[in-house]
């Protein structure tokens, strides 16, 4: 009998321990993967302790535009100007991310353009994009006052994402691909209760989870 309860005490202890393994597993398993998309991409900032600084501003097709409009959404926001050349490289990317995020009414692209005026901004796009208006929201900031003031951009293009709740949540220097499934994969992150908890300084990820970016080959763009 003693012998019995002892088997039986065993048993019962290895299958905690299989249950509590095969659960730690699944938990580091989804971990690694809210992490894929931030890991691969490398921004130049990540964390989320950072409040976008609300602004208003004319757009492009009339009207203002309210940043704070867009709540509840995860915003992807692109500086550009038309004498930047990466800016304008990566345009037709940005257009092409505008028409797959059709799909996710959860995440807002806006652009804002520190050009002279709307018409300005509406005939380089069109230019850049062979015709037609552009499939994302263009706001005109001709001061800087956004741009420069507020987000301290000096160097063009960035590209910030920014949760539903309006903070900060990634920074991208420099122009690059956007037509990629990891973006749209990043913004849906940001709505997702398991985030991941990794955080960048100046292009290098930080903190206790930072050897999860250790196992992603960052992505060429």
């Amino acid at each position: 009998m003693a012998f019995a309860k002892m088997f039986e005490l065993a048993f019962i202890g290895c299958a905690a321990l299989g249950v509590y393994g095969f659960v730690t597993a699944a938990k580091d398993g989804e971990t690694r993967r809210s992490c894929t998309s931030l890991c691969a991409l490398r921004p130049a900032y990540a964390a989320r302790n950072r409040l976008a600084p609300d602004f208003e501003l004319p757009s492009m097709n009339g009207g203002k535009v309210k940043l704070s409009s867009y709540r509840g959404k995860t915003v992807i926001l692109n500086f550009w100007t038309k004498t930047c050349r990466p800016c304008l490289e990566e345009m037709p990317s940005i257009a092409d991310l505008a028409k797959a995020l059709k799909a996710h009414p959860n995440v807002a692209l806006v652009t804002i353009t520190t050009d002279e005026s709307a018409a300005d901004a509406r005939d380089t796009l069109r230019s850049v994009l062979g015709g037609g208006d552009p499939p994302f929201e263009v706001l005109i900031d001709s001061e800087s006052d956004v741009v420069r003031d507020k987000f301290g951009t000096k160097l063009f293009p960035e590209t910030w994402f920014i949760d539903k709740q309006g903070v900060i949540r990634a920074r991208f220097d420099g122009g690059r691909s956007w037509a990629s499934p990891l973006t749209i994969d990043l913004a849906e992150s940001l709505d997702n209760p398991l985030e991941c908890a990794v955080v960048f300084d100046e292009g290098k990820p930080r903190g206790p989870m930072a050897n999860l970016c250790g196992e992603f080959t960052p992505s060429v763009n």
